[in-house]
């Protein structure tokens, strides 16, 4: 197993898997896993959705900031983001110095498949999920390319995934 000495971030789309990879990833590494979004969650006591209903996506993106400057404290773990965190200058750049950042990608259709199956993704709400995927690809892509490893996520079990990020991690 690869020695890791400090937080690895998954960023990527959504519904590429980052919380299923991370906690598999997790688990082959024995580290601890967190999931950004959750934390949010918790430290506001209230979901995502209603935090960009009540306060929008801007004050939604700082208290992400925060949350995920708390979890990159130097202890090693895995840690999956929301799609939209690694957008953030302040955000990126704190993972960039302090954490080994995966991207983990996958092509819109698998995207979108994964995604149809949940309902409470706030940027897609009464919209066609391939329309809001391929426009989000467009940005945020050329931005998650800063990661130190890429990983494009195949449609299959996503232990492929895990196997690609340990290999990536030995080199």
């Amino acid at each position: 197993m690869p020695r890791v000495d400090r937080p690895i971030v998954l960023v990527g789309l959504m519904g590429v898997g980052k919380s299923t990879v991370g906690k598999r990833l997790a688990t082959r590494l024995d580290l601890p896993f967190v999931d950004a979004d959750h934390e949010i969650e918790r430290a506001a006591d209230m979901t995502i959705a209603e935090m960009f209903a009540r306060y929008g996506e801007s004050a939604f993106r700082d208290g992400e900031r925060r949350v995920i400057a708390r979890l990159i404290d130097g202890t090693p773990k895995v840690i999956a983001t929301g799609g939209g965190a690694f957008m953030a200058d302040a955000t990126r750049a704190l993972i960039l110095q302090n954490a080994i950042s995966v991207w983990l990608d996958a092509d819109i259709d698998v995207l979108a498949e994964r995604v149809g199956r949940r309902d409470d993704r706030p940027l897609l709400k009464d919209k066609d999920p391939r329309i809001v995927l391929r426009q989000l690809a467009a940005i945020r892509n050329p931005v998650y390319a800063q990661a130190k490893i890429h990983i494009h996520s195949k449609p299959q079990p996503h232990d492929h995934a895990v196997n690609a990020i340990l290999d990536a991690l030995r080199q």
